[in-house]
């Protein structure tokens, strides 16, 4: 095992979150998580590897909805517990809502706005 892997304080389910930024604008684009093998994974294919903890699997970004995340840099936070993703977001869209990023409300007045437009919609992405 490749002894990055082995700095980095994973939690007691053996994953640590991965904020995931697109490299040109650095706006953050979505909050996932990684156990050992995305993140070498990640790092051995150059693009955006995570857990799916939902379906107990890696999740390549971009497999089912084509919006694939060429990986740029990998970060280490001061705790090596929270890893960072700088990725060229491939077609602009990193969330399932089709949005450009799942950070798309802002908190306005007490309420939650929507900022960011649906460039795609998830049905035409995802087509199952």
């Amino acid at each position: 095992m490749s002894s990055f892997l082995s700095q980095i304080n994973w939690n007691s389910d053996g994953l640590v979150p991965v904020i995931t930024q697109e490299a040109s604008t650095l706006r953050v684009l979505t909050l996932a998580w990684l156990n050992r093998e995305a993140l070498q994974t990640a790092v051995a294919e150059g693009r955006a590897v995570y857990w799916s903890r939902s379906r107990g699997e890696l999740w390549r970004k971009g497999d089912e909805s084509g919006n694939n995340q060429e990986l740029v840099d990998v970060f280490l936070d001061c705790d090596n517990d929270t890893v960072c993703y700088l990725v060229n977001q491939v077609g602009g869209i990193a969330c399932h809502t089709g949005r450009e990023s799942c950070f798309y409300q802002k908190l306005i007045d007490d309420q939650w706005q929507i900022l960011d437009p649906v460039l795609k919609d998830p049905e035409e992405m995802y087509k199952r």
